[in-house]
């Protein structure tokens, strides 16, 4: 096993040590030769006399097992049942040697445990966690899975029905303080972790404890009726309102273990392999594994091949907005020092006092923490000279979406900029390059545009005008990145990417109501294909007013295919803006909670009634079906549109941006993935019923091909 990642040692006579090290990556997978080798250590284990104990650690402080290597995971996905129950069950054969030795087995964890990773761990007699490092989770059903080598069998009988329940329906991680508590570990320093690991065998061996556990852990559960019935209730109702039935691996996770808790651990794994086959390899499961995949090809992005990117050790940030704030505290929150500029010394005060109020807010205690605060307070200074910006590597424009009025800034802040400084600017939809004309060096200018919430949003779209420079894309990609976002590049273009894509779906909503459709229904159809809320909810949550300048910019831009609404216009005349001012769409209350509430309006109601294209309800779309067609074709043909005008290289960009920055639903693995799970032929066989309503229904060139050649959309495209 010269090319292992694994080794084998015995640092004492008594105890066996297992190290995993991958040095070719940052983590360690289990990968089937991984796996392999792995068996053949454990012969070589089972061979030695003498042993008190089995000690397996990672190599890595900041990682022991990151899971199975999902790219030759998926290389089974289409086989039958009987192949993948079997695969699961030599899982269990495999890791549930560690439960049978003649010895105990303990791993030591530091840094990430997750997957099977994680499954091997449980199959471990004991379990020793780093206090500072480690954690611990199963996250397999954010893949449309659950655990399929042993944790729903194991994880019961060790931590109770309850906790497990938690552990592998939440797909969320744990810190070794909560695994403690759970009883599923124990935590010790860091620096201690191998030692306590060694000890601990050498105690269990005269104590022979672990020989007690096994023999419980290898029963039923003992759970009475009753309390399995409120668990399987309660567990199940909560499921269903976060999921909304969209993803049913939850839902079959809890069944499993629900299910086996009243039989031995060798059936309860049987059971777990059974429904795990179901599961792998179903439409929401392909979803979410493009998913994944796309999430981890843009943590590998670098920019442009070849391109030098400069390092950021300083921000500016120009407007204390809403805006400015969020893209600051993203600063603050990995040290890197901002400054923050606007017009009045209120607006900045406000602004910084926001952000340390962000960057200092306490989870467990769900208030600013005062020490954060103390010490994120010397990241981030507020002022309204310009030449405190003169040493920021990148400075960044985040004020009134109007172009005029970000030229007259930029000309007036990039003489006192450095001769390195990069300079961008957060518009959503105004082109780069219309904003670069009059700059010295439009070379070091591009778009930035992050999402807001900022706290919340991942997602930047990185816009690359007509002269901007490899090496600031380059430095603006790796920038997004050092501050915790996702960047995509993106050429230059009104509404650049997401805004692009989502516009078509907005307006379409408006000219639903228009022909008679109701809130009520338009926005359930969105709600129903998945997306988090629907596109009128979503008019208040922007603005109306942010919105109808939007839809002005890209009317301007594409008025062979916006189709202006007359309800939006007439919206803001009211002064009807939204959540913003408690009157939009909807009129908002505020409960005893502080939690502004939605209801009906009259006035909304008057104003839609007052611009109706027709006056038969008859002829209004009615049906769910139609109303998410005329929802998300025009959406999906825009996109196209971006394809064909290399506003985007690749469909992966496509979808990752509007499952970040829209909400896609992940269960459809995206725009283009959804389409091709419909197929171009069908989708232009709907665009059919729809040919009436003009040129945004028209099947695009790049959707004709795919027809023609008989391809998807992923087809082709990098991978």
């Amino acid at each position: 096993m010269a090319d292992s990642i694994l080794t084998l040692d015995f640092p004492h006579a008594d105890v066996a040590v297992i190290t995993i090290n991958d040095p070719h990556k940052s983590v360690n997978i289990l990968s089937r030769q991984t796996l392999a080798d792995f068996a053949k250590l454990l012969d070589e284990v089972a061979a030695r006399k003498g042993l008190a104990g089995l000690v397996i650690q990672s190599g890595k402080p900041s990682n022991f097992i990151a899971g199975a290597d999902l790219r030759e995971f998926i290389a089974d996905i289409d086989e039958p049942k009987e192949k993948v129950v079997a695969i699961s069950r030599h899982g269990h054969e495999l890791f549930g040697r560690l439960s049978k030795f003649p010895f105990v087995t303990i791993v030591a964890i530091g840094g990430l445990c997750i997957g099977g990773g994680a499954e091997l761990a449980i199959w471990c007699d004991r379990r020793i966690m780093a206090r500072e490092t480690a954690s611990f989770g199963f996250p397999e059903v954010k893949l449309g899975l659950f655990p399929g080598w042993g944790g729903t069998a194991r994880t019961p009988r060790i931590v109770g029905l309850s906790n497990a329940v938690e552990l592998v329906n939440s797909g969320e991680n744990i810190d070794a303080a909560a695994a403690e508590a759970m009883g599923l570990a124990v935590a010790v320093p860091t620096e201690k972790l191998l030692d306590a690991a060694i000890q601990m065998a050498r105690s269990e061996q005269q104590s022979q404890r672990y020989l007690q556990n096994r023999q419980e852990w290898s029963k039923a559960i003992m759970i009475s009726d009753t309390e399995l019935a409120f668990l399987g209730a309660t567990a199940n109702a909560y499921i269903q309102g976060q999921t909304k039935g969209q993803y049913p691996a939850p839902v079959a996770a809890l069944e499993v273990m629900l299910g086996a808790a009243g039989v031995d651990l060798e059936t309860a794994c049987q059971m777990e392999a059974e429904g795990f086959a179901d599961l792998f390899g179903s439409p929401v499961n392909r979803a979410l594994l493009n998913v994944f995949f796309l999430q981890d090809a843009n943590k590998k992005q670098t920019g442009p091949a070849g391109a030098e990117p400069r390092k950021i050790s300083k921000a500016g940030v120009l407007g204390a907005g809403t805006m400015g704030q969020g893209i600051a505290a993203a600063n603050v929150k990995r040290k890197i020092p901002v400054a923050l500029t606007d017009q009045s010394d209120a607006a900045i005060t406000r602004g910084v006092q926001a952000i340390i109020t962000e960057v200092s807010y306490n989870k467990q205690t769900k208030a600013p923490d005062a020490q954060k605060a103390f010490e994120f307070l010397s990241f981030v200074t507020g002022t309204q000279s310009y030449a405190d910006l003169e040493d920021a590597d990148i400075v960044i424009e985040a004020v009134f979406e109007n172009a005029a009025v970000k030229r007259e800034l930029f000309a007036e802040i990039e003489p006192q900029l450095s001769e390195e400084t990069l300079l961008c600017s957060n518009t959503s939809t105004i082109p780069i390059t219309t904003l670069a004309h009059g700059l010295t060096h439009p070379e070091r200018f591009c778009g930035l545009h992050f999402f807001n919430p900022v706290r919340r949003m991942p997602l930047v779209e990185v816009i690359r005008g007509k002269q901007t420079s490899d090496d600031t894309i380059a430095t603006a990609v790796a920038y997004a990145k050092a501050i915790g976002k996702s960047p995509i590049v993106v050429n230059d273009g009104p509404g650049f990417l997401v805004n692009r894509v989502l516009l078509p779906y907005m307006n379409e909503a408006l000219l639903l109501l228009e022909e008679g459709a109701t809130i009520k229904a338009v926005d359930k159809a969105a709600t129903g294909f998945g997306m988090p809320m629907g596109p009128i909810e979503l008019y208040d949550t922007v603005g109306l007013d942010v919105a109808l300048h939007a839809g002005t910019v890209m009317q301007q831009a594409f008025p062979d295919r916006v189709v202006p609404s007359q309800i939006l216009p007439a919206m803001a005349a009211a002064k009807r803006l939204g959540q913003k001012n408690g009157q939009g769409f909807f009129d908002y209350t505020t409960d005893n909670k502080g939690r502004s509430k939605p209801q009906p309006s009259a006035a909304t109601e008057q104003i839609i009634q007052s611009h109706l294209r027709s006056k038969s309800p008859a002829s209004s779309p009615q049906s769910p079906a139609e109303l998410t067609d005329r929802l998300f074709l025009p959406m999906l043909l825009e996109a196209t549109r971006l394809l064909e005008e290399k506003i985007v290289a690749d469909v992966r960009d496509v979808d990752l941006a509007l499952i970040y920055g829209i909400g896609f639903p992940p269960f459809k693995g995206g725009l283009f993935f959804w389409a091709d799970t419909l197929g171009a032929e069908a989708i232009v066989e709907k665009l059919k019923k729809y040919e009436s309503l003009g040129e945004r229904y028209k099947p695009t060139k790049l959707l004709l091909e795919h027809v023609t050649n008989g391809k998807k959309f992923y087809e082709g495209q990098a991978s």
